[in-house]
């Protein structure tokens, strides 16, 4: 597509179809959201683990409002999770797509990682409060 091209100037704007826009998103979907199930697991099990680690204490304060809060942080962090689709998208449409799509694993796996320490600190918070 060019544009200005009655004032002499042409500017090429074709830096992405819509062919290789949804050739990139559906290959994202692809990749990211059967991990995210390995995602959610690993998430879980932090909330797990910090939750059988303080037992006594822990199952004083559930309750319907605390399992609520718990529900909105699983959806934060899903939506956070989606932020891997900006990445991946944009490396996919620059020159290292096939380097990308070799080693964007390491993305989920220090994703999932920055995702467990921050769920940990939040668990220790809700089940062992003044930690």
């Amino acid at each position: 597509m060019t544009v200005f091209a009655r004032s002499g100037l042409e500017v090429n704007c074709d830096l992405m179809n819509a062919a290789d826009a949804r050739d990139y998103a559906t290959d994202a979907i692809k990749f990211w959201e059967p991990r995210r199930v390995a995602y959610n697991l690993v998430l879980t099990a932090v909330v797990v683990i910090n939750f059988v680690v303080s037992y006594p204490l822990s199952r004083a304060i559930l309750s319907v409002d605390f399992c609520l809060g718990l529900f909105l942080l699983a959806v934060i962090a899903n939506v956070a999770y989606c932020a891997a689709y900006i990445v991946d998208i944009f490396a996919q449409a620059s020159g290292f797509r096939e380097l990308w799509q070799r080693y964007r694993w390491l993305l989920f796996a220090i994703g999932t990682t920055f995702a467990a320490i921050v769920t940990r600190f939040v668990a220790i918070g809700m089940f062992r409060p003044g930690s």
